[in-house]
């Protein structure tokens, strides 16, 4: 017998893939996916230590690392052969590996883009996600699974921004990515989805904003939300990707699940 503290296993014998799950989100969202009862882990990163580490601290019984960088679709497509391979199937595909820019001393406004550093972030955030979504798909309608695609979207998907053009511009695309990709594969039992985070505590927000410690960042979290009582958190957008992935939603598609605490601008 169970008492009410246990969670719920909403992911019970499901196989997953978390590309970016080596920190932030992504690991968050690996370990969420582990305690509601996935059979099968994949993380694929470039961090290749911090990674390891992590599969090590779930578990490699149900957790295992692959290096996989995004931006080459065959890498994509060898991640997540090699996954149906051993696994037998793909339930979930979590495509959240993003970066906030490709070069640390330019914050790309329209006036001064760099489109070299542009070509690299959306190889990385757009084309990176199309790869993911591409080959997670195929893989689903081929094994005849009603799995669940879920991409990570950001608010500035949604808004536009005073800086990093490239970067809202990449989110935009996941955005219409989501919505167009939900229509054409519908038919098959499988859903796209993707969740919006606001400002939430991860290595990427640091790089985007130049932040040097913890503290700094959670002043910034706080002064941004609408919401009180707490500071944003990867475990809370992690808890909504269990929600897209699982039988809960079931009848959720091409939908934009923004976790933002009311953010304000």
């Amino acid at each position: 017998m169970t008492d009410s503290t246990t969670p719920k296993n909403k992911l019970q014998g499901k196989v997953a893939i978390i590309t970016g799950g080596a920190s932030g989100m992504g690991e968050a969202t690996a370990r969420q996916f582990a305690t509601h009862g996935a059979r099968a882990i994949v993380i694929a990163d470039l961090q290749d230590e911090k990674g390891q580490n992590v599969a090590t601290s779930i578990g490699t019984n149900i957790c295992t690392y692959v290096h996989c960088d995004v931006s080459d679709e065959e890498q994509v497509k060898t991640l997540v052969y090699s996954t149906v391979k051993t696994y037998g199937q793909l339930d979930i595909m979590f495509s959240n590996v993003g970066m906030a820019r490709a070069i640390h001393t330019c914050e790309q406004t329209v006036l001064d883009i760099d489109l070299s550093a542009y070509d690299k972030l959306m190889a990385v955030n757009a084309r990176g996600m199309v790869a993911c979504v591409k080959h997670a798909a195929k893989a689903m309608v081929e094994g005849r699974v009603r799995g669940s695609i879920i991409c990570t979207a950001s608010m500035a998907a949604s808004i536009g921004t005073d800086r990093f053009v490239d970067y809202a511009m990449s989110k935009h695309a996941v955005l219409g990515l989501v919505r167009s990709a939900s229509l054409q594969v519908g038919s098959y039992g499988i859903r796209v989805n993707c969740v919006s985070p606001g400002a939430v505590g991860t290595p990427l927000l640091k790089d985007m904003f130049g932040f040097e410690n913890d503290e700094e960042v959670d002043k910034v979290l706080e002064s941004s939300s609408n919401l009180k009582g707490g500071v944003l958190m990867p475990k809370n957008v992690a808890d909504a990707v269990v929600f897209l992935a699982s039988e809960d939603s079931q009848f959720v598609t091409g939908h934009n699940l923004v976790v933002d605490a009311g953010f304000k601008s």
